[in-house]
């Protein structure tokens, strides 16, 4: 637990929160600045900041903890479809430095984006690079 940390604190109970779903390592509540009705954040109950921090167990325990909720949120809010999104790390717009999966209910015109318009400047990356990152990428898990 990080006694700074906003989500530690909805954890302990000490910020209150619309819970939708805990077990022993998860907890998933509503988010207070929501981007459609619904949108819900599942975090681990442990402090860890980025993904790549999470162990195996809460790395398993999270994604079956939001394969189980989408399902259910949609539900909930008359919707199909949903964007479940992460950011990880500062750069990428994470603004609680604490792993969290949003989970946000779509509609047909509701005025959201697809998720590659998030990157305003796209890059060219010519085949050669492709490969070479994939081979970087590749080496890397060996």
């Amino acid at each position: 637990m990080s006694e700074s940390c906003v989500f530690c604190k909805i954890v302990s109970g000490k910020i209150p929160a619309y819970k939708v779903y805990e077990d022993d390592n998860m907890l998933a509540f509503l988010d207070v600045h929501p981007l459609s009705k619904g949108h819900t954040l599942v975090i681990p109950k442990v402090h860890v900041g980025q993904v790549e921090e999470l162990s195996e167990r809460n790395s398993e325990a999270i994604f079956k903890a939001v394969w189980k909720l989408t399902k259910y949120v949609q539900l909930a809010t008359g919707t199909t479809s949903s964007l479940i999104g992460i950011n990880n790390g500062p750069e990428s717009g994470q603004e609680i430095p604490h792993v969290h999966v949003h989970i946000i209910p779509r509609s047909r015109g509701d005025a959201g984006e697809p998720i590659h318009a998030t990157m305003r400047y796209r890059p060219t990356v010519s085949k050669e690079e492709m490969q070479k990152i994939a081979e970087n990428i590749r080496s890397a898990l060996r």
